[in-house]
């Protein structure tokens, strides 16, 4: 009985000035599936892989995904916990340092609400950072 070769790939290399597909290294979870059952399609039958070793690649893959869930939900509820903080200070007279790092006080005349989060307007200067407030009152 002959030898059985193992396979090379004989997908032509592709453009890589193409813009479709971005040059990710990682592997979400159904990449990972994906390839685990082209794995256990393609293992020598008188030699299977171990079992457990999949098992324990589930059990981390399931483990990364809870964790960057987690970490998302964790995001979101910090957002919100700046946005009702932020709003928690209109018609509030605040202190805060400004951008050259000198101590200024007013009134919290408005909130707007940015892609990096609320800004607030204080005595008529806006994007006025709520984490700069020092002082309430």
């Amino acid at each position: 009985m002959s030898a059985i070769n193992p396979t090379t790939n004989t997908t032509a290399p592709q453009n890589s000035s193409s813009t479709s597909k971005t040059d990710n290294t990682t592997l979400d979870k159904d990449q990972f599936l994906k390839l685990m059952m082209v794995e256990l399609q393609h293992q020598d039958p008188l030699q299977p892989t171990d079992p457990t070793q999949f098992v324990n690649e589930l059990s981390q893959m399931t483990t990364l995904e809870q964790t960057t869930n987690l970490a998302a939900s964790a995001a979101k509820t910090a957002a919100a916990q700046n946005t009702a903080t932020a709003l928690q200070l209109l018609g509030h007279t605040v202190t805060y340092s400004d951008a050259s790092g000198n101590t200024q006080s007013g009134t919290v005349q408005r909130v707007q609400f940015t892609s990096s989060g609320p800004t607030l307007t204080i005595n008529g200067i806006d994007g006025i950072d709520p984490t700069s407030v020092n002082e309430v009152s």
